[in-house]
């Protein structure tokens, strides 16, 4: 990662990775691709790597990141869609240019033209937010029940009561303020 910047949060889902760019929404809010160039290194995280970005670029992408959440929001307390999300996810994901291909281990890997742009890997990104939201794949929508988070994120657990939107941040702070919380009104238990 490129110093200077806060760490990515990489998840296993494509769309919700990408609305954790910017986190704790609800806090002190922490800007994941604050450059076009940040946003590049996130792609290539991805497998979707592009040449450049231009701000306007860059603008496009946090456009998408908000849709999605909010998008993804709704669907999470079963709220209707809000339409303006609907039809920036529905346009990035019909602008691009990208090929879902398989590899030798059988799996989808997608794969942006030779000439690829930040609107082909944006188009990637709209098409899993598509899937997820529409229930096609095998999971729960959910929202982070980190008071300063409430990130979107697809919970995949086989029970799907996953509370955290990440277990080492989310979920960590969560335990460390319950456990802190219940030392200061029990100072001997830690005796």
């Amino acid at each position: 990662m490129r110093a200077g910047f806060p760490d990515f949060r990489l998840g296993s889902v494509l769309a919700t990775s990408f609305t954790g760019t910017l986190s704790e929404r609800h806090g002190d809010a922490v800007e994941r691709i604050p450059t076009p160039q940040r946003l590049v290194d996130w792609l290539a995280v991805y497998g979707l790597a592009v040449d450049s970005c231009t701000t306007a670029q860059l603008d496009l992408a946090r456009e998408l990141r908000e849709s999605i959440h909010a998008a993804a929001t709704a669907a999470a307390i079963q709220d209707a869609l809000p339409a303006p999300a609907v039809h920036v996810i529905n346009n990035r994901s019909a602008q691009g240019r990208a090929a879902a291909i398989l590899t030798p281990e059988g799996k989808r890997q997608w794969q942006l033209s030779s000439a690829s742009c930040v609107e082909d890997a944006l188009s990637v990104i709209a098409a899993d937010a598509i899937s997820i939201i529409s229930g096609e794949r095998d999971g729960k929508l959910a929202l982070c029940a980190s008071p300063t988070c409430q990130a979107a994120f697809f919970d995949t657990s086989q029970s799907r009561t996953r509370k955290w939107c990440d277990m080492n941040t989310c979920g960590n702070r969560q335990k460390k303020a319950r456990f802190n919380a219940n030392q200061r009104k029990n100072p001997r238990s830690a005796e």
